[in-house]
């Protein structure tokens, strides 16, 4: 049997996504099970309205990826420290973990020290890391966790 499309998992109300103002290529979602609406957010690039500090998802390319917990690990610290107290909080990743190994980023960080960020971040901070394979894919695992997690806060 295969599995359920991201998309059959949306309840048949609405999911009302809340995209953080500071996002600056937010994902296009399946209009006929989300509406989106643009404010700030305590953490995180999306949440589910009425969960905003409950819910919350990091998306980054993997450029940004790199950068961040390589090179701003301090300034990313209280948004992990904040990901890590919510119920669910994770990043996902626009590339995958085949790509941070055979280091197909810009940014000479060795392949080992951002693996061992990111196991850091999933050990030390309790924040899920994704490594989703591209953008595309990306947008329909982040779609699929905020209609799932609508779905179970719903009941």
């Amino acid at each position: 049997m295969a599995p359920a499309h991201p998309r059959a998992m949306c309840p048949s109300e609405k999911v009302a996504v809340v995209v953080d103002t500071r996002e600056q290529q937010p994902y296009s979602f399946d209009p006929a099970r989300v509406t989106t609406a643009r404010r700030a957010l305590p953490a995180g690039d999306y949440s589910i309205e009425g969960y905003e500090s409950a819910m919350a998802i990091e998306r980054k390319s993997l450029e940004d990826f790199v950068a961040t917990v390589i090179s701003h690990r301090e300034r990313f610290a209280r948004e992990l420290r904040v990901l890590g107290e919510y119920d669910f909080g994770c990043i996902v990743v626009e590339g995958s973990l085949e790509d941070v190994l055979a280091q197909r980023y810009r940014s000479g960080a060795h392949p080992n020290a951002v693996l061992g960020a990111a196991l850091s971040i999933i050990v030390d901070h309790g924040v899920a890391v994704f490594f989703c394979g591209d953008r595309q894919l990306a947008c329909r695992f982040v779609e699929g966790l905020l209609c799932r997690y609508h779905q179970r806060m719903a009941g």
